[in-house]
């Protein structure tokens, strides 16, 4: 059950958490609009589209992006005004533990963890995809039409190559399906260009097929032949952008095919995917380190604090980003890089939890 100095410090922690989220999008709203405001204009963007279809998906983005920034913030803030106001005195005077004084703490942490788990795993991703379709179509265009060079396993086997695809006209050029028996080729399929009719269904033109069995091969050549191929042009034209606006659901199936069907540049995807679990710990993490370093009464006060946690959570971002580009790059693998920032900052966090005043 839940104290009344549990329910204190909770409110104080989900209050300031939530005030501080206002404040600065607010400000980045600002910000943002007045970086912006050019290419509103000159793309004739509606206003209407600017507010629901822009802002109201960019702010659930980059509130739940900066959350462990303002949980830090957050627990910084008002725990050195406690102990300020020599309110952890009191409350460690009276015998309860450092150890019980972090429970209200981590509550708060964990549900603001699990809110983030759920946003960013699977509300979040929609509104990325409106709100990046509208900067695609008003700010910057960074979806491509053309695809070149792709190159799949569709099945065990079976081997496509098209070094041509453009979206707009739903054509590829240059195709080639091989099928293998273990290392032994089967059969070579090859054409000009291909369309797709339907699903899976296509149209090859001006093909050639060679079969092999043995020391023999059958040759056959047309003008066009309609086919089954299972491959889908959308799988031609994901791009790093497409990750933040997959929920963990799509982003698991996707990586798995991607791993089945010998598809490149994967790398981005299993980054977001293992970056969604490790961001809820971040809040447990920040929390402990902000209790441990502001709960000392220092002179200097909440300003001292303030740019401790300031430093602290900068660095944190800092190193985040900076293990996120290794883990993209395939220097380190990513869950080790997206983990790593935790496992440094959670070693600080336990370390400064000994150091602080029982």
């Amino acid at each position: 059950m839940f104290k009344i100095l549990d329910k204190y410090i909770i409110k104080k922690y989900l209050g300031t958490f939530f005030l501080s989220i206002v404040l600065i999008i607010s400000v980045s709203i600002v910000f943002d609009l007045a970086e912006k405001l050019d290419n509103f204009y000159s793309s004739h963007a509606p206003f209407k589209e600017i507010v629901l279809h822009y802002y109201m998906n960019f702010i659930p983005f980059f509130a739940n992006l900066l959350t462990p920034l303002f949980v830090f913030i957050s627990v910084i803030f008002f725990t050195s005004k406690m102990a300020y106001n020599t309110e952890i005195i009191a409350m460690l005077s009276t015998g309860m533990s450092f150890k019980r004084l972090l429970v209200p703490y981590f509550v708060s942490a964990a549900l603001i963890g699990l809110m983030s788990f759920m946003l960013g795993g699977y509300i979040i991703p929609y509104s990325n995809s409106v709100r990046l379709d509208f900067q695609d179509k008003y700010i910057k265009k960074f979806k491509s039409e053309m695809s070149t060079n792709i190159q799949l396993e569709l099945e065990p086997g079976m081997i496509a190559y098209i070094e041509r695809y453009e979206k707009s006209q739903n054509r590829g050029y240059h195709f080639s399906l091989e099928k293998f028996n273990g290392k032994t080729l089967m059969s070579r399929l090859t054409a000009q260009y291909l369309i797709m009719d339907s699903l899976n269904h296509w149209h090859v033109s001006n093909y050639r097929l060679r079969e092999f069995n043995g020391m023999y091969e059958k040759l056959t050549e047309g003008e066009r032949l309609d086919t089954v191929i299972n491959m889908n042009p959308a799988d031609f034209f994901i791009s790093a952008e497409e990750a933040p606006q997959m929920t963990i659901t799509e982003l698991r199936y996707y990586l798995k095919r991607q791993k089945e069907r010998g598809i490149g540049g994967a790398k981005a995807f299993e980054n977001e995917y293992n970056q969604r679990f490790a961001m809820p710990f971040a809040s447990l993490i920040l929390t402990l380190i902000g209790v441990s370093l502001s709960s000392r009464k220092v002179r200097g006060g909440t300003g001292l604090h303030l740019g401790l946690g300031l430093m602290m959570s900068a660095l944190y971002v800092l190193f985040s980003t900076v293990s996120s580009t290794f883990a993209v790059n395939g220097s380190l693998p990513s869950i080790i890089a997206v983990w790593l920032p935790n496992l440094i900052f959670g070693s600080i966090g336990v370390y400064l939890y000994f150091k602080a005043p029982k």
